[in-house]
């Protein structure tokens, strides 16, 4: 950590030097997203990030459109205030809302906007649009989504109007990457940039027994768990079913679901049925879930859909062995030794299995845990990744504007 530090301050001494005989002022990054309540996994990353992109040489600005008066966003607000970030608060009325488009162009000049960063569709169509008012370079980064509603396709198609429009296209995942591509991005400006963790900020502080008894959790038997919105394409339901399969197995289990969602109401009417509610614990959603990760013999990720998500890799940091569905990213992830076990997605009995080979060898369930922690920190640590963007916008301000 100290050699990157070191490297860090050089480089950017060296970069300040260069700049100052040109008379070029210290870039700064806009990135722009829209979000209601809490946020997700992106926000740890963008609100994350300007504290490891200034000694690199870049100053960072976070906009963020919401509704006004959304309580969830206090959140927002309060991982920002934890990380130092930048950040500015667009009131979003809706799609007919031009009161964003004026606030941003005069944001974007105020500020003297290099390079606009979205992170969604709508932020995509604004960089497009605010570049005729005020010239700055153009990149995104593409989540995915996952997320499907009846206006999803909407938003996927203008997503893919505006990616091949964008000077870089970053993706965290390599499916999306190849959908980038087909949509007609170049590939020469189309990277992946896989999802990364703070490994300063995720360190096991409690053995498993000291997290349960903490967080008033059942200390006898093993604890299965999972983090995420409660919604449809998390697969929850599946992950209830495996756990009610193992219970007929004699396996003594309690299944920790740590988000909050739409999908509760189902959720719980589907433990009334089986009559799990005392075997399922859904706490809802958590300004800090390191001490519930940190309680969990073994993490599980039943997801549908995902990009590359957070959680898989917090778990893995924090010595958590992993059982996940093979979607998007995540087989890439695991595929790098023995770090986890992989089922498909919507396979109940394949995912019930995976987890009874865990419990059952307990040297596996160790190998998963060190290799894990190995991964994070060698391959999908922050800095690294926050190096790689940073020399991914040294690239594109030596090269010309492109429109």
């Amino acid at each position: 950590m100290l050699q990157l530090v070191v490297s860090s301050d050089k480089r950017r001494a060296e970069r300040l030097s260069i700049d100052n005989e040109l008379g070029i002022k210290t870039p700064v990054v806009l990135d722009a997203r829209v979000v209601t309540g809490s946020g997700g996994g992106p926000d740890k990353t963008i609100l994350n990030s300007p504290r490891f992109l200034e000694p690199l040489g870049y100053r960072m600005f976070c906009a963020y459109l919401t509704p006004p008066d959304d309580p969830g966003y206090s959140e927002i607000i309060r991982k920002a205030e934890q990380y130092s970030a930048p950040l500015i608060t667009i009131p979003d009325r809706g799609p007919w809302d031009w009161q964003v488009v004026r606030r941003l162009r005069r944001l974007c000049q105020a500020k003297q906007v290099t390079i606009w960063h979205g992170h969604d569709y709508k932020s995509n169509l604004l960089g497009l649009l605010l570049r005729r008012f005020h010239p700055m370079r153009l990149v995104t980064t593409v989540h995915g989504w996952v997320r499907h509603t009846r206006r999803t396709p909407l938003y996927y198609r203008l997503d893919r109007w505006c990616l091949p429009r964008y000077e870089r296209v970053f993706c965290v995942s390599e499916d999306l990457q190849a959908e980038c591509l087909a949509a007609g991005v170049a590939p020469e400006r189309c990277e992946l940039l896989e999802n990364a963790i703070d490994v300063s900020e995720y360190k096991r502080q409690r053995t498993i027994t000291e997290a349960k008894t903490l967080l008033g959790l059942p200390t006898s038997g093993k604890l299965i768990g999972s983090v995420g919105r409660l919604s449809a394409e998390k697969g929850f339901e599946n992950l209830i079913r495996a756990l009610a399969d193992l219970l007929t197995r004699g396996h003594d289990l309690h299944l920790l679901i740590v988000g909050e969602g739409d999908d509760r109401p189902r959720l719980e009417s589907m433990l009334a049925t089986l009559q799990l509610q005392s075997r399922v614990h859904l706490v809802g959603w958590q300004a800090d879930v390191r001490p519930y990760f940190e309680a969990m013999d073994i993490f599980a990720l039943s997801s549908l859909r995902e990009g590359l998500p957070n959680v898989v890799l917090e778990a893995m940091a924090l010595g958590v062995p992993v059982v996940a569905t093979r979607v998007a990213g995540v087989p890439r992830l695991l595929s790098q030794g023995r770090i986890g076990s992989l089922v498909e997605p919507g396979d109940i009995r394949g995912l019930a299995e995976a987890i009874q080979e865990l419990l059952r060898n307990p040297g596996l369930r160790a190998e998963y845990a060190t290799s894990g922690r190995e991964t994070i920190h060698s391959r999908y640590s922050f800095s690294r990744r926050i190096q790689r963007l940073a020399q991914a916008y040294d690239r594109l301000l030596r090269d010309p504007l492109c429109h």
